[in-house]
């Protein structure tokens, strides 16, 4: 059997198609477990996963304009917005306006959003702890290097 015939099982044109060998159903698996994990363990301390999301951007970029944040978040610009306004409400973000440009509104963490994020980075911690048992650190950064050019192959179609 050469290699070409190996891989067409998971090609889902290939007779030898076979959905769970097909990268792209464990991926949404794996996606919608996760996201119900995530869910679960944010209700517990009343946050939810797009709330979290723009946390852990902002901890990790301090300030960020709102556009920035939908970007690393994956999330509409409209509905990034309605969150962080609702986010603002709620104590967990400011909102000061660019002195370079005065239609860029720029967010930044106030202490009690970094202290929702550590309500809930242990759980997340243990979920992540748990997902990845019995996997090296050499594993995880193969997995994230694999993930990652999965990602600009599909990135590359939208361009």
């Amino acid at each position: 059997m050469s290699s070409n015939r190996k891989a067409d099982m998971y090609d889902p044109l290939s007779d030898d198609f076979k959905r769970r060998e097909f990268p792209f159903y464990w991926i949404a698996q794996l996606n919608a477990l996760y996201s119900h994990e995530m869910e679960r363990l944010l209700k517990r301390v009343d946050m939810d996963v797009p709330r979290w999301r723009i946390i852990m951007i902002l901890k990790e970029h301090s300030e960020l304009s709102i556009s920035e944040i939908a970007s690393h978040a994956v999330a509409k610009l409209p509905t990034t917005t309605k969150i962080v306004y609702r986010m603002r409400d709620e104590g967990l973000v400011n909102l000061t306006t660019s002195s370079e440009d005065g239609r860029v509104t720029l967010v930044s963490l106030t202490d009690k959003g970094l202290d929702s994020l550590e309500l809930i980075r242990g759980s997340v911690s243990q979920l992540f702890r748990n997902s990845f048992k019995g996997l090296s650190s050499a594993q995880i950064h193969r997995t994230n290097v694999l993930l990652a050019k999965l990602y600009d192959n599909l990135k590359t179609l939208s361009d």
